[in-house]
């Protein structure tokens, strides 16, 4: 992806950070709304967020006491043909306790029970990855597609390795989870970008 499609990608999440915090909310925060209490694993909204024209969806689930240093993270995925269709994750972004971008991982089948598809069919798909939604939170849609319009060459490298690192009789070993991981840092991002 060329410098300039990053630095408008990496723009308008920062906005959306932004705009939030004035607002003293955040990513995560607006995602949760309304959810008291919000319970571990569970996903954030109820019934995920889809966007029925890219076929894109995601939703949040937090780790609870037990997490670390991550509080939670967002599972991205991408329905080809729409709602009723196959789902194939392309990569989850963890947010630490502060409400920040902190890794990008990818996951076994297990996890997600997504449809298991290679990295190249994954990496054709990323483009797709765009939620125009008002709901649960425009801000917060907006944020997680120019997340991964940011980082699509840090995913597309973070696929490969997942299927490095996996062959199809592992896709359903429990001690198998997260397959490939990338320490991320927004505001590190902008720097280097010039923004």
């Amino acid at each position: 992806m060329d410098d300039a499609a990053r630095q408008q990608a990496v723009r308008e999440a920062l906005y959306c950070e932004r705009v939030l915090a004035k607002s003293r909310s955040g990513v995560v925060a607006a995602v949760l709304a309304g959810a008291a209490p919000v319970t571990a694993m569970a996903h954030y909204p109820p019934g995920d967020i889809f966007d029925p024209d890219s076929g894109a969806q995601a939703y949040y689930h937090a780790h609870g006491e037990d997490g670390g240093d991550e509080h939670g993270h967002f599972h991205c995925f991408l329905r080809p043909a729409g709602l009723t269709g196959p789902i194939h994750h392309l990569v989850a972004l963890g947010i630490n306790r502060s409400g920040q971008l902190a890794r990008l991982f990818t996951v076994n089948r297990w996890v997600t029970g997504d449809d298991w598809r290679p990295a190249a069919d994954l990496i054709a798909l990323l483009p797709r990855f765009d939620l125009q939604l008002a709901k649960p939170d425009y801000l917060a849609n907006r944020w997680l597609t120019a997340v991964i319009t940011l980082y699509r060459d840090e995913i597309e490298a973070l696929l490969r390795e997942r299927d490095g690192a996996i062959d199809a009789t592992q896709l359903e070993d429990r001690s198998l989870e997260i397959l490939s991981s990338r320490a991320v840092d927004l505001a590190a991002t902008a720097k280097v970008l010039g923004v």
